[in-house]
Parts: structure tokens; C-alpha cells; sequence
């Protein structure tokens, strides 16, 4: 297969040599019940979240380096991977949680054929995905989770070195918000889209721009998450205005702007969500 699943459409033959994302086949770099997604998502015992090798976008800034560059993580068939999903259903997941799965969505998508999880299932996303790829597993998707994470080209090539980014999440946002939202007795999403976005240091002009986008393109009542996370972590060493954490007034410009253009659900995060205490340790 020459694979062209991401926007990249590097044409690798997957089965013989990694693609542009590092992988060549599956690789999980980590599952477990992960207690930090945001409430609708990760309301009782944790989100089943299944963490992918390999990544298509490969921001400098990545929390998840390791993971993102494919230094992490053990080769699963899609078999072994649908019995990862039933355990963590067993184990009592609120969803299954597909953290950073375009690259391989194909043999996601295989697994989830093989078995179907009777909880949600959460499509977890950079963003940075081909509609064509989504059309095929959308019926297997009941939550999009995807990041909007640049309106700027300029800053999107700085970062991650795709100048196309917004265009390309854009059209895949537009594609996932389509999907009917469905609320739980306990808040919990069914079936929907919740967007995330992460300010960075000095980039608040650029989110405004993203705000406006998704006030713009969501539909009424879906929630968005505003993300304080950012840690410097990654491959940062030449990009001296990332080498700090985000200011207190820096993150409130964007959250009032959220509320002045009327989203009604927004999930923000304390100063603390910004530790690295909250990346995984990557293992089993």
C-alpha cells in the first residue's frame, strides 16, 4: 500500500518502510485509564485512552515527544490491538480514547471491525487529517476530539513545518462537526465534537483567530476546551520564545474572548495543568 492516508501523502509502502510519520505498521506506545481529558470525555473512572506511535504533524513543542517520533512504543496486529480496547472496556473506561491515530487510522479501524466497543469511542486528534480518511472510519466514531491548533500559516510552518495546517483542519473540522450531538444523563458526550486549542507563549492574536473560527463553524451548544498546558518540553532549543510557560494574562485574553463571542460550554485549566507531571510515563 502506498500509503496517503495523512495530508502528507508521502506514498511509502507502509508494510516495508516507515512513512513520513515514523511508523510502518501499529505501535502503542501506552493504554491505561488516563484520569485528565476533559469532563464530558472523562466523567467516572477515566478515559480507555490508547496512545499511537508515530505522527503525521510533529510539533517541536510535543509533550509526547518520544511518542511523536516514534521512539516509543510495541508493534500490535489490529487483532491484539481490539483486545486492548476490551479490556479497557472491561476495566471500566467512560470511552475509548484513540490518542493521535490519522497515520494509522486504516488498521485502527480494522481493530475496531474486529471489535466494537459498547462505550463511546473518541477520535483524538491533532487536527491535521485528510477527510477522505475520516469518511472511512466515521462509523466507527461517536466523539471527535480534534485540536485546532494555528489560524496562521506562518506560525503553524514555524512550529510543525506545514504551512497548510489551518486549511487542512479547517476542512476536517467542518467534516466532524456534522456529527449530531448527543448529551448523557450525566453530562457525558455520546456522540458530538469538543475542540481543543492550546495557547503558547506570545500567540493570543492567533488565538482569537482560531476562536472566531470555531464560533463560526460549530454547531450550537458543542463544547470547546482552552488549553493552559503548555510545558516547555520537545525540540525547542531554537525557538527561544517557547522556552517559557504561558503568563496568567496571556491565557485570560483568550478565555474572555471566548465568553464575549458566546461559546455556552468552556472548559479551562489551572495554572498547574502547565507540569510535567501530567506526561505519561511511557511504558506498560
Amino acid at each position: 500500500m502506498h500509503c496517503t492516508l495523512c495530508p502528507l501523502q508521502c506514498g511509502a509502502d507502509r508494510k516495508t518502510a516507515a512513512g513520513r510519520c515514523g511508523v510502518k505498521g501499529l505501535t502503542v506506545a501506552k493504554y491505561y485509564l488516563h484520569p485528565f481529558e476533559e469532563p464530558p470525555i472523562c466523567h467516572t473512572n477515566g478515559s480507555g485512552a490508547v496512545f499511537f506511535g508515530g505522527c503525521s504533524l510533529r510539533c517541536v513543542f510535543c509533550q509526547n515527544y518520544e511518542v511523536s517520533r516514534a521512539e516509543r512504543g510495541r508493534e500490535v496486529s489490529p487483532h491484539e490491538l481490539s483486545r486492548i480496547f476490551e479490556e479497557l472496556e472491561a476495566r471500566g473506561a467512560d470511552c475509548l480514547d484513540l490518542v493521535t491515530c490519522d497515520h494509522v487510522s486504516n488498521l485502527v479501524l480494522e481493530a475496531l471491525s474486529i471489535y466494537r466497543p459498547k462505550v463511546p469511542v473518541v477520535y483524538n486528534s491533532s487536527g491535521y487529517c485528510r477527510v477522505e480518511a475520516l469518511r472511512e472510519i466515521e462509523p466507527f466514531i461517536d466523539v471527535w476530539l480534534p485540536d485546532l491548533k494555528f489560524a496562521s500559516s506562518e506560525l503553524s510552518a514555524r512550529y510543525t513545518g506545514r504551512r497548510d495546517y489551518f486549511e487542512v483542519a479547517a476542512e476536517a473540522i467542518r467534516f466532524m462537526a456534522k456529527k449530531p450531538l448527543l448529551r448523557g444523563g450525566n453530562g457525558e458526550l455520546r456522540s458530538g465534537i469538543l475542540v481543543r486549542h492550546l495557547v503558547l507563549p506570545a500567540c493570543t492574536s492567533d488565538s482569537r483567530k482560531v476562536l472566531d473560527f470555531l464560533h463560526e463553524t460549530l454547531p450550537e451548544g458543542a463544547p470547546i476546551s482552552i488549553m493552559r498546558q503548555y510545558t516547555p518540553l520537545g525540540d525547542i532549543a531554537n525557538f527561544p520564545e517557547l522556552n517559557r510557560k504561558v503568563t496568567a494574562r496571556e491565557y485570560g485574553r483568550v478565555v474572555d474572548y471566548a465568553y464575549a463571542l458566546g461559546f455556552s460550554e468552556i472548559y479551562t485549566q489551572e495554572k498547574e495543568s502547565a507540569s510535567k507531571v501530567f506526561v505519561p510515563k511511557w511504558e506498560w
